[in-house]
């Protein structure tokens, strides 16, 4: 029983985080009764990439799998506000570089981890 109220929990924060990335400033007004403006927006699409790569991380499967989710996700985002969106704070580039770093590191920690499971099976 438990695990189909994970998986009903799981949909609904993925759910929840997808209308915070596509739709931040309704979600907002919806729930909260505000919209948002400014940097609001770019922190309630942050909000929505952690909340769609829990969800993810929670259904049946690896829990990596949010995790790579979560960190590809950010550093895209993240690059792309520094980019083309005019944000860049001091620690915007450091941020990118780290979550670019640990998404590489999960990769190769799953690719082992698969190359475990074939040997020993």
């Amino acid at each position: 029983m438990m695990k189909s109220w994970l998986l009903v929990a799981a949909m609904c924060e993925t759910a929840t985080g997808m209308a915070l990335l596509i739709v931040p400033s309704i979600v907002t007004r919806l729930l909260l009764g505000e919209g948002l403006a400014g940097v609001a927006i770019p922190v309630a699409r942050l909000a929505g990439i952690a909340l769609t790569a829990l969800g993810i991380a929670c259904w049946p499967g690896p829990p990596q799998v949010g995790m790579l989710i979560y960190g590809t996700a950010v550093t895209m985002y993240l690059a792309y506000l520094g980019l083309v969106g005019g944000f860049t704070g001091i620690l915007l580039w450091p941020a990118i570089v780290l979550h670019a770093i640990l998404t590489v590191l999960l990769i190769g920690g799953s690719t082992k981890d698969k190359e475990i499971e074939n040997i020993s099976a």
